[in-house]
């Protein structure tokens, strides 16, 4: 699949005030600063896009951008966020919870990971609970070109091990690096499968 056209389509911080037009969403979520919002621009090829940041916490509601005319690309806040106060974390996990719980069209669900690090508190509990519901997720490790394949491969690896003392299911994965390109066919043709499986449905 390749984004001829993505356009922003509104800011909400309830599903209430989600677009209108209804259409497939896929969301993409990570704790505060996983490189989330550069992912996005490099799927769809423009780097204004989604707005970015080396300050955690820029994304504070849920952004809908229409893809292709066809389906919406949908950027979570972040979680396990270190510098703000339990009244703000609240405010956005509240955020995060109820377009989780309630929108009816998310298809797919991107949990963003740093594959440079091991799993961490944040990731393990947001993963945990997803383990425990019905929503269909995957996998995608960021910042792969700050690993050589190798290395890269071992600690994704490593990082899935340990998912897997959580999850009943290992989810698909993808490693990806905004600077290089990493993943995206991969990833846009994951998209591209689930669309056309829809369809089917």
């Amino acid at each position: 699949m390749r984004i001829k056209e993505a356009i922003f389509a509104g800011s909400s911080a309830e599903v209430d005030g989600k677009p209108k037009e209804k259409l497939p969403e896929f969301a993409f979520i990570g704790r505060s600063n996983v490189g989330k919002s550069s992912l996005i621009n490099m799927l769809c090829g423009n780097s204004k896009l989604a707005m970015t940041s080396s300050q955690p916490g820029k994304t504070r509601l849920v952004n809908h951008f229409r893809i292709n005319g066809e389906w919406y690309l949908v950027d979570l806040p972040g979680y396990g966020f270190a510098k703000m106060s339990v009244r703000e974390k609240k405010k956005l996990e509240d955020v995060i919870r109820n377009y989780l719980n309630f929108s009816e069209e998310m298809v797919h669900l991107f949990v963003l990971i740093d594959c440079r690090h091991d799993l961490m508190k944040a990731d393990r509990e947001f993963i945990s609970e997803l383990g425990g519901s019905d929503i269909p997720f995957s996998i995608i490790f960021t910042k792969g070109d700050k690993l050589g394949p190798v290395a890269r491969e071992r600690q994704t690896g490593k990082i899935l091990s340990q998912m897997s003392e959580i999850l009943k299911e290992q989810p698909a994965a993808f490693a990806s690096s905004s600077e290089t390109g990493l993943g995206k066919e991969e990833i846009l043709g994951y998209i591209r499968t689930v669309l056309d499986n829809l369809g089917k449905d």
